[in-house]
């Protein structure tokens, strides 16, 4: 199996509304519509790779902690033989199990992260585990390469300015929200390949990163954010690169409406689908 997509129903860890443990059954339904080739991209993901449907990964509610280390062993397992993952959350928080799943068969990743939000917080309400400090703890850990990390979308009100200088010192780099409006995606598509270089990535997208306009669904959505075609355009800009894993968090269908988050969470795995699939093209025929 080249690609298994498997859902995390957890939402224990957020810090406002929650909902997203509801999230992977709500991408998939919202799936139904996509079509087998990506004419973008030329390429027919599910047809060049082979691409399984895992289920869901059952984790305790009620213990972040044991919830934690239960989706890191199923990641672990999961991608033994050398299958990627694609993880439908559920919350944030699951960020931080799966890297440590991904270092492990890889070494330290770089991460480009896209989201409104940092997510390198040290703590919430003093718990060191929550979806807004994954990053902080991967960092940590040494599961990153501080050299080539970068957040994508960031936007909106800071605890401190503080915040953006500690997010440095932890090796990440910033693109705004408010560079799209300054800068053509191709643009910041070049940025952001210059800075993840070689190496193996891992992707992360929390549906926050996109306008409520276009993804109402979320727990803590922040005005100004992406569209939805300036998200998919910077996906496919991870041709070539080498993505060996991703997920997509944060949808929480019950602030959803006409499927607006879930279509929009649908297609951002397709892409990212696509991209692999061309990938593996590119290196079967080399």
């Amino acid at each position: 199996m080249d690609v298994a997509v498997v859902g995390v129903p957890f939402d224990s860890g957020v810090s406002y509304r929650p909902g997203a443990r509801f999230g992977p059954a709500h991408v998939r339904a919202s799936s139904k519509l996509l079509r087998p080739y990506h004419p973008a991209l030329d390429i027919s993901p599910f047809a060049a790779q082979q691409v399984a449907d895992a289920g869901d990964i059952a984790v305790n509610p009620f213990g972040i902690a044991d919830a934690m280390k239960t989706v890191e062993l199923a990641a672990r397992d999961l991608a033994s033989g050398g299958t990627k993952l694609l993880t439908i959350g559920g919350d944030h928080t699951i960020a931080l199990p799966l890297l440590r799943a991904v270092a492990a068969e890889h070494g330290p990743v770089a991460v480009v992260h896209f989201d409104a939000h940092l997510d390198t917080w040290d703590t919430y309400f003093g718990e060191p585990i929550t979806h807004g400090t994954p990053f902080r703890r991967a960092s940590e850990e040494g599961l990153l390469d501080p050299e080539r990390c970068l957040h994508v979308g960031i936007r909106g009100p800071l605890y401190s300015r503080e915040d953006l200088r500690e997010d440095g010192v932890l090796g990440f780099q910033v693109i705004h929200a408010d560079d799209y409006q300054d800068a053509t995606v191709a643009s910041v598509v070049e940025r952001m390949r210059h800075r993840l270089g070689d190496g193996p990535v891992y992707v992360s997208i929390d549906i926050d990163v996109l306008d409520p306009a276009h993804a109402p669904g979320t727990g803590t959505p922040e005005a100004g954010g992406l569209t939805s075609r300036e998200l998919l355009h910077t996906l496919r800009g991870l041709v070539g690169l080498d993505v060996v894993g991703a997920d997509i968090v944060e949808v929480a269908p019950a602030y959803d409406h006409a499927e607006l988050t879930g279509i929009a969470a649908a297609h951002a795995g397709y892409e990212l689908l696509s991209v692999l699939a061309r990938n593996k093209e590119a290196t079967t025929d080399n």
